[in-house]
């Protein structure tokens, strides 16, 4: 099995998801700077996988920090981090449950602030894994066995410190003993259901059929899909889910065809603060990502380029939002709260 991400004498180690699946590429970051150019640039990526690595920035960005004012340097360290991709919540969500250890130690000699945050910072990458494995068993009796599940992007242990979230749920399946394979989208235009997702897969031997983002109509008409599962970057109170681009049309297809369309998600991926999809932030991501495939130009040289990076999901279209405390069904408002509620998650970010 691979690491994504881990702590290490060196810094915080994790894999090159851009390098994949021609090469499996481990990097060190030795400071937090380095931690926010892996998370901007996709060296990591995955709304919990960043939250991890954020988590971990701060822990090592205090390593480097002047014992005469912590509090500036820890200030520095996360505004630097926060800036790095809007869309994704879990990077604030750990974030902030760095702050709250931070100010738990705060006062204290620079060696005892240092040991807490190293400790936190590992301790949010095992509950990761853990949640995973949970929202895979809360996952499994819903997926219909002897049909095939269509994902869409990478929702995997690539995704995540481990395991997974959709395809943590497609893990759990097979583990309970049902007969399943994965139909896995492209993901243009950074082609992580091509590159990530199908290598991820292909790695636990889960049969794995890739497919371009263009023929998932096709295929849910057929009958042959018995649910899609996604993961989420960030969902709403109403249930809306912001995830990767093209997943609204995968749900608009999905529901059309009378498929279940499921989202795999923690409850840290939760933003009960924003009534709507309406209010997330979307990233707009380099143009030269459409542009250009593998550093190949494959379009015309002065053609205009829009690039969103996620597109936002309504909540009529979810059937299920599958977490690690439980499955939430309609109506939403009610359900996600439930869930929530025992969280700093349920009030106001």
């Amino acid at each position: 099995m691979f690491d994504t991400i881990r702590w290490s004498e060196e810094g915080v180690v994790m894999i090159d998801q851009r390098k994949l699946p021609r090469e499996e590429v481990y990097v060190t970051c030795r400071n937090y700077r380095e931690v926010a150019d892996a998370i901007r640039s996709m060296v990591i990526r995955g709304a919990p996988a960043i939250g991890v690595a954020a988590a971990m920035g701060v822990a090592l960005g205090m390593l480097e920090a002047d014992s005469a004012d912590p509090d500036a340097a820890f200030e520095e360290v996360v505004r630097t981090l926060a800036g790095t991709r809007p869309t994704a919540v879990n990077l604030f969500w750990a974030l902030e449950r760095m702050r709250r250890a931070y100010e738990q130690v705060r006062g204290q000699p620079l060696a005892a602030i240092r040991r807490r945050l190293v400790e936190e910072a590992c301790r949010i990458r095992e509950e990761d894994i853990a949640v995973n494995q949970a929202i895979g068993r809360h996952g499994a009796p819903l997926v219909p066995d002897g049909k095939i599940v269509l994902t869409h992007c990478n929702a995997g242990a690539l995704a995540t410190a481990g395991y997974g979230t959709a395809l943590g749920v497609i893990r759990a399946a097979i583990a309970a003993g049902k007969r399943i394979e994965v139909y896995a989208c492209e993901t243009r235009p950074f082609l992580q259901g091509a590159r990530l997702t199908a290598w991820e897969l292909l790695h636990d031997r889960i049969p794995t059929t890739l497919i371009t983002d263009n023929m998932a109509g096709h295929f849910l008409k057929s009958g042959r899909i018995g649910c899609v599962v996604v993961g989420a970057d960030r969902i709403a109170a109403n249930g809306d889910v912001a995830n990767k681009i093209g997943t609204y049309s995968l749900a608009v297809l999905a529901h059309e065809n009378r498929v279940p369309f499921y989202v795999a998600a923690p409850v840290s991926t939760l933003d009960l603060s924003l009534a709507s999809g309406e209010q997330i932030p979307i990233e707009q991501r380099p143009a030269e990502e459409v542009t250009h495939v593998f550093g190949v130009r494959v379009a015309p040289e002065g053609v205009r380029v829009e690039n969103p990076a996620f597109d936002v999901t309504p909540n009529r279209y979810v059937t299920a939002i599958i977490t690690e405390r439980g499955v939430a069904r309609p109506p939403y408002a009610e359900s996600l709260r439930g869930l929530a509620q025992d969280d700093n998650l349920a009030r106001s970010r």
